[in-house]
C-alpha cells in the first residue's frame, strides 16, 4: 500500500525561559527566493558564494528566507517586536512572490495570546516585513498597544529625503501604516530602556535606524538583532560581503561586524529576524570566523 506525499511540515512557535522573560518566537512564514550570491555576496564573484554554501550543505543558487516576530512577557507586559508581512502579498501586487502570506495573528492565537493582549509593539525598522501586519483588514491589529520606533528610522521614512529607488515603495507603506501611530508612539534612540531589562542598541545600516534589542534578565542576556544579520551563513562567516537589501551598505557591514563580535565575545544568545527557525542560538569565533550555534535545549529548562 502507499500512501501520498504530506509535504513539510515543521513546528511555528517556540517558547522558552530567559531569567523571568518568557520569550516566543513565531515564524510568520517563509519564502524561498534565487540567486544567493547575488543577495548576500556584494562584491564577490558568483562562484565564490556559491562554494562558501556548498561548503555549508546548502543550496548554492536557492535559499530559504523566514519571518521571525518575537513575543516577550516581562511578566508585567506583553511585548511584540515587529509585525511580519500581514497582508501585503494580497494587497499590492509589487510584493507577490516576494513575501509570503503573514499568520501572525493566527499563531498568536496559538501561542495563548490574543491580538488585544499586546502591550507594546516595538518596530524595530520600517521595511515592509517589519511593519506589514500592523493594521488588519484596515484597523489597527493590536487595539490596544502602544508602539515603539527608532527616533532617528521614523524620522527618516517620514521626511522621505535620499530615498533609494528600490525603497520608494517602502516610505509610501511607511507613511500609510506607521506614521498613523505617531500620537500613541514612543521614539527612541541607542540606550533607551523601553521596559526594565529591555533596551535599544544601535544597529544602524540595513536600514538608516535599525536598533536591535538587548535583554536582561535575572543576569540572562540575550540580544534580538533584527536584520543585522539574514543569512545564518552568507551574512553571518562573511559579514564583510555586501548584502542587497541594506540601504547603508558600508555601515551595514562595519555594524554586522561590530554586533557579531559582541555577541561571540559576550557569550550572549541572540534571536535574527531571518535565521532558521526557532531563530534562537548563539555565535562561536574560531580562527576569525563566526558561525551561527542554534539552541538545543539550553533554554528550555
Amino acid at each position: 500500500m502507499t500512501s501520498s506525499m504530506q509535504g513539510v511540515m515543521r513546528p511555528s512557535i517556540y517558547r522558552f525561559k530567559l531569567g523571568n522573560f518568557e520569550i516566543t518566537n513565531i515564524l510568520d512564514g517563509a519564502i524561498v527566493r534565487e540567486n544567493m550570491a547575488g543577495s548576500f555576496g556584494g562584491g564577490q564573484p558568483p562562484e565564490v558564494a556559491q562554494e562558501l554554501a556548498r561548503a555549508n550543505r546548502i543550496d548554492p543558487d536557492r535559499y530559504e528566507h523566514p519571518f521571525v516576530q518575537t513575543v516577550v512577557n516581562t511578566g508585567k507586559e506583553l511585548i511584540l517586536f515587529d509585525t511580519g508581512n500581514g497582508q501585503l502579498a494580497r494587497d499590492i501586487p509589487a510584493m507577490r512572490g516576494r513575501l509570503p502570506d503573514g499568520n501572525l495573528r493566527a499563531l498568536l492565537a496559538t501561542a495563548g495570546y490574543r491580538p488585544e493582549d499586546i502591550d507594546i509593539v516595538v518596530i524595530t525598522h520600517g521595511h515592509p516585513d517589519h511593519i506589514g501586519g500592523l493594521a488588519a483588514d484596515g484597523q489597527p491589529a493590536f487595539p490596544n498597544a502602544r508602539y515603539v520606533f527608532g527616533a532617528a528610522e521614523f524620522d527618516f521614512w517620514k521626511r522621505g529625503e535620499n530615498i533609494r529607488e528600490a525603497r520608494v515603495g517602502t516610505r509610501n507603506l511607511f507613511m500609510k501604516l506607521a506614521v498613523p501611530l505617531a500620537e500613541k508612539s514612543m521614539f527612541v534612540k541607542p540606550g533607551d530602556e523601553i521596559a526594565s531589562g529591555i533596551r535599544a542598541v544601535d544597529a544602524f545600516g540595513h536600514s538608516p535606524g535599525l536598533l536591535a534589542y538587548m535583554f536582561d534578565s535575572q543576569g540572562k542576556q540575550l540580544l534580538l538583532w533584527a536584520d543585522v544579520v539574514i543569512h545564518y551563513v552568507m551574512s553571518m562567516q562573511r559579514p564583510e560581503w555586501q548584502i542587497d537589501v541594506d540601504d547603508d551598505k558600508e555601515k551595514a557591514v562595519a555594524t554586522r561586524k561590530r554586533i557579531l563580535d559582541m555577541v561571540a565575545t559576550d557569550k550572549l544568545w541572540a534571536i535574527g529576524y531571518h535565521l532558521p527557525f526557532p531563530s534562537v542560538g548563539f555565535v562561536e569565533k574560531s580562527q576569525g570566523v563566526h558561525r551561527w550555534m542554534p539552541a538545543s535545549y539550553q533554554l528550555n529548562m
